[in-house]
């Protein structure tokens, strides 16, 4: 991510560059900011990664899925996220084969789904039965901003689940046309973090 990374992030692309990098990849966050307009002025081949949610959000809920068995959102809308593995698959690719220079990768899996769809998936896997509970647009900030996030932050997080794009919902091939295996499921993902919830 490059989220916090604005004042020092175009030096640390100046600084790889003077090093004699001739490859960079850049994670976005959400938007073409600072480092990512380093990265594209750089003067070296890059790619960037544009990953519309990850798989790994999902560990914010196991708290509450210990405590309660429960998750609450303010929104029940699709989002085809993306295993963090298949984005660091579609890096590597990036950075070691030609033919990725000057590429923005919407990055997806293979299925867009709600909180609850995933919420039944949880339940499956760790054969428990979970709740899913709406809160509200309000709710959900002051969740967020009651861990120190700023109220900005927590407005843009939310805001992203109440207005989600297209691109966010849609599901796009990149990651097997890259990397030439398909993407992983959420299921997948599940399956391999089941011990955290």
């Amino acid at each position: 991510m490059t989220e916090g990374l604005a004042e020092v992030g175009p030096e640390l692309v100046r600084r790889a560059v003077a090093a004699g990098v001739q490859r960079l990849t850049v994670l976005w966050g959400g938007w073409v900011g600072p480092v990512e307009q380093a990265v594209a002025d750089s003067g070296v081949e890059w790619t960037r990664l544009e990953a519309q949610e990850f798989m790994s959000n999902t560990l914010t809920w196991a708290e509450s899925i210990r405590a309660e068995g429960v998750v609450r959102e303010p929104y029940d809308f699709p989002s085809a996220l993306v295993h963090e593995a298949d984005i660091a698959a579609v890096a590597a690719v990036a950075l070691l084969d030609d033919g990725h220079a000057g590429q923005s990768y919407n990055l997806t899996g293979p299925d867009p789904l709600t909180p609850s769809e995933r919420v039944a998936i949880l339940s499956r896997t760790l054969r428990r039965d979970i709740a899913f509970e709406p809160i509200t647009h309000e709710q959900a900030i002051d969740r967020l901003t009651a861990t120190g996030v700023s109220r900005a932050d927590a407005e843009y997080v939310v805001g992203w689940y109440a207005e989600s794009s297209d691109s966010s919902k849609t599901v796009d091939d990149t990651v097997v046309r890259v990397t030439g295996r398909p993407a992983r499921t959420f299921a997948q993902w599940v399956d391999e973090h089941a011990d955290r919830f």
